[in-house]
């Protein structure tokens, strides 16, 4: 233990009052401190208009630090083939970082980096038969 606590010592800059007492004490208190400057986690909302648009979510996502609420509705109205070939690329960069990404409502996805995991409910299932017609279930 004390190897250890004179390594850090050394590391830290010899002046350390914590360490020193630490090692009289026999123990090493760690503070819960978060350090000033980002570490926090955003969410944030965007709003995709066009293919251009997912930059700054993919951007976000990327950094690590950022849960991404996307309002898809304005593509959606404009353009089905554009709106898949942006969640497809937000779906790659999310499989890129590790992160996770669901759609909420008929509007809504949200994206999420490593730290994160997207909870989704399974409904019950419902019979595939239905008055003689096959209903297909996902």
């Amino acid at each position: 233990m004390a190897g250890f606590l004179s390594k850090l010592r050394e590391k830290m800059g010899g002046s350390s009052d914590i360490l020193n007492e630490a090692q009289e004490e026999g123990y090493v208190e760690l503070g819960a401190d978060v350090p000033e400057g980002g570490s926090r986690i955003m969410v944030r909302p965007f709003v995709i208009e066009d293919f251009e648009s997912i930059k700054p979510i993919l951007d976000a996502l990327r950094e690590g630090r950022t849960i991404a609420l996307v309002n898809i509705k304005p593509l959606k109205d404009k353009d089905l083939v554009e709106l898949k070939r942006a969640i497809n690329k937000l779906k790659k960069t999310c499989d890129a970082i590790d992160g996770d990404i669901a759609g909420f409502g008929d509007n809504w996805i949200a994206a999420v980096p490593n730290f994160a995991h997207i909870h989704r409910h399974k409904a019950k299932e419902e019979p595939k038969e239905s008055m003689g017609q096959v209903t297909e279930y996902e």
